[in-house]
């Protein structure tokens, strides 16, 4: 057991640019694209994933965060739990027991789910795992009982690969991203609200008719309402709040202007790779079995981050999230590492509420004011989590928490479900069950019609 750990712990470190094509090349070869080309695909999707960390990390995380947290000083704001992101969220997350056994655990879910016809994703994404560990690491704290916890997190992500499956025709429509599903702990887990608020807003009348796109923008103010100007003009407004003289004010709203443009130029990359790989999963599904409706590779939601709409207003919403840490009444959370993870956030709900921008910001706000109390309310255990991994605490911190997973409505609905012990676990396993079931159903349906055509 041991001896498997070691190398799923190595496989893991070894991190996505180096993972993901040896998985896509032996994914590949296993689905008949033959060797050059699946080590050819393979290695085109390492690059745009290098290419998308270097946007992400080198522009956007260096750029937008430190200027939200000067606003942070500005205003002298003082919250006692501190957000230390999701580098450390996942490191606490693999530390613990449940972690270190989730991804021979995952993967052997996902092939029960795939050969029950439960699923239509191969979830290649196997460091994103962590997320399942997260929620079954705070169970396990909440009952004292490690069982419970591995349940948990098997339950999390069965209920994140339906979800996966469900939405992945819209991220194929609104992303361009032809035969991917993102099975994303934390991404995903925003769907569901988002087709209700959806939902709802097409049953106000004057509300329904609001829609703010980027392609209407685009039209509207021609050259200005493309995503370089719109970018840059954004970061200069974040910069003005805090404070930035002009210098580092023109390169802040350059850096965001650059984010808008080269983020999806990326995406671009890695979906040049993954297109025959996916191609190929459909011919070798289509031949083998009859009973399947179309299969989907499982990406990190990274792959959705470009979006116009999901970008811009996420340049909107995370100066807007210090503004509702301290006005929310009960917060306790200071937001501050995963400011630059808000994007993720969003990568479904654009798709979901078909890029009007309006009903983004709108669900937005409401995510992120109930994120903030989620995340406040889940940090005593989050705090218990890291010292058990003998986490180093940041100095003069007697509580942490995270945006990413901490402010994640599934995983606190799974964790305060174990607030009634066994009785939780019973009526979590049910609903992942039954949704498992439902899925089911919609896949063979959609078989069905597959070949009836």
């Amino acid at each position: 057991m041991d001896i498997i750990l070691d190398f799923f712990g190595f496989i893991q470190g070894l991190g996505v640019s180096v993972v993901m094509p040896i998985v896509i090349t032996i994914l590949g070869m296993a689905l008949g694209s033959g060797f050059g080309k699946s080590l050819r695909a393979g290695l085109t999707v390492g690059v745009g994933f290098i290419g998308l960390n270097l946007v992400i990390n080198n522009l956007l995380g260096t750029s937008l965060a430190p200027a939200v947290q000067q606003m942070v000083a500005n205003f002298g704001l003082n919250l006692n739990v501190i957000d230390v992101g999701w580098p450390a969220s996942a490191a606490i997350a693999m530390g613990s027991t449940v972690g270190m056994i989730i991804i021979p655990l995952g993967l052997v879910v996902n092939i029960v789910m795939l050969l029950t016809n439960t699923t239509q994703t191969v979830d290649v994404d196997i460091w994103d795992y962590w997320h399942f560990a997260f929620t079954g690491a705070l169970v396990a704290i909440l009952t004292d009982n490690l069982g419970l916890g591995i349940i948990a997190a098997v339950i999390n992500m069965i209920i994140i690969m339906v979800l996966g499956d469900y939405t992945a025709p819209m991220v194929e429509e609104s992303l361009g991203l032809p035969g991917v599903s993102l099975p994303h702990g934390f991404t995903t887990a925003y769907a569901p609200i988002a087709m209700l608020f959806n939902k709802i807003f097409d049953m106000i009348p004057g509300i329904r008719d609001i829609d703010i796109n980027m392609d209407n923008v685009q039209k509207r103010f021609g050259v200005f309402g493309e995503p370089i100007l719109i970018g840059t003009a954004l970061g200069f407004i974040i910069g003005a709040l805090a404070g930035y003289d002009i210098s580092k004010l023109l390169v802040l709203g350059v850096s965001l202007g650059a984010v808008l443009v080269l983020i999806p130029k990326m995406a671009a990359l890695l979906m040049e790779g993954l297109i025959p790989i996916s191609d190929a999963a459909s011919d070798f599904v289509s031949k083998k079995f009859k009973n399947r409706g179309k299969i989907y590779i499982g990406l990190d939601s990274a792959v959705g981050v470009g979006h116009p709409v999901t970008l811009a207003i996420s340049f909107v919403l995370v100066p807007m999230m210090i503004f509702l840490a301290v006005i929310i009444p009960g917060n306790q959370v200071l937001p501050f590492a995963d400011l630059a993870v808000v994007p993720w956030m969003f990568v479904l709900i654009t798709p979901i509420v078909r890029g009007n921008g309006f009903r983004g910001i709108i669900i937005g706000i409401i995510v992120l004011a109930v994120g903030l109390l989620i995340a406040t309310n889940l940090a005593p255990l989050i705090t218990t989590a890291a010292l058990n991994v003998n986490f180093a605490m940041p100095e003069g911190a007697s509580m942490i928490s995270s945006i990413c997973d901490g402010a994640n409505p599934l995983t606190w609905i799974l964790v305060r479900l174990h607030d009634f012990g066994m009785i939780g676990t019973v009526i979590a396993a049910a609903g992942a069950l039954a949704l498992a079931f439902w899925n089911r159903i919609r896949i063979k349906k959609e078989a069905a019609e597959m070949h009836a055509e």
